[in-house]
């Protein structure tokens, strides 16, 4: 075998399978962008680009966000309630209509990490005015169901997390929740709902477009480290989901905004010292 075809197919050993694994498990519902932490992790594991890891970096995504399934069980198999599906369905197609529309430039941009470390930055500041500017607003009660025209303008947040890599798909589900008056809580929780169909879909696509290009990616060493990164993702994740809940009904998303910028501007540090 070629050295060049052994590297793009061999690109991830099984302990850095389990390390992105759980840092996506850490973060995935975390307004901090699981993505950016992924990437950022990458070259401080050894980890170089390469179909393979592009194709990983979805598909566990989607294992972490199966935990809102297990979790939230009662939602997602109440087949009486129709009106769920519906919503989720009509949030979720501006994320399918934009992905398909800027394919190419979320190719170009996903593995930038100047991109992304800024967007880190801006999107920190952002998550720190925007709390405490709904912090001066009337409290929305908790149970009451997010309206169809609610689900449809969260969705349209939701393309912000495609357009600027980093902005975190869950810190611009909730922004977009908290601006449709949902309570901080009912904001996150239709957030993890929306992950579910949109990771299925990025991970069907992604799946598809590897297999088609790359088809020797699919080897027996990849696709047992896909499961577990999977199997790592979506334990971690169950764990992460829970916190995640009670942290911002009593703290909100400040300090996530604060460890933004932080984590944005030292990347930014070291990629500047890198070039130098």
């Amino acid at each position: 075998m070629p050295a060049s075809l052994f590297f793009l197919i061999h690109t991830m050993n099984t302990i850095q399978t389990i390390i992105i694994a759980i840092i996506e498990g850490i973060t995935e519902f975390l307004p901090i962008s699981s993505t950016a932490h992924m990437k950022f992790a990458n070259p401080f594991l050894g980890i170089a680009d390469s179909p393979f890891v592009d194709l990983y970096e979805i598909v566990i995504q989607f294992a972490a966000i199966l935990s809102v399934v297990v979790i939230y069980r009662k939602e997602f198999f109440n087949f009486k309630d129709y009106h769920f599906y519906l919503k989720l369905l009509l949030a979720v197609l501006p994320a399918l209509l934009f992905g398909a529309l800027l394919k190419k430039y979320i190719d170009a941009v996903l593995d930038n990490l100047w991109v992304i470390a800024t967007v880190m930055v801006l999107g920190g500041i952002a998550l720190i005015f925007i709390d405490r500017y709904f912090k001066k607003q009337v409290a929305p009660v908790d149970h009451e169901p997010i309206q169809f025209k609610q689900a449809f303008w969260v969705g349209c947040f939701q393309v912000l997390a495609i357009v600027f890599p980093g902005l975190s798909r869950s810190a611009a589900t909730i922004i977009g929740g908290l601006s449709q008056k949902l309570s901080k809580k009912a904001a996150a929780e239709f957030s993890f709902f929306l992950a579910v169909p949109t990771m299925l879909a990025a991970s069907a696509k992604s799946t598809l477009d590897v297999y088609q290009d790359h088809p020797e990616v699919f080897i027996s060493d990849n696709l047992i480290n896909l499961c577990i990164g999977g199997l790592v993702a979506f334990v971690v994740a169950l764990i992460s989901v829970k916190f995640f809940i009670q942290f911002v009904q009593k703290r909100g998303f400040s300090l996530f905004g604060w460890y933004r910028i932080a984590l944005g501007l030292s990347m930014l540090a070291w990629l500047f010292l890198q070039k130098a």
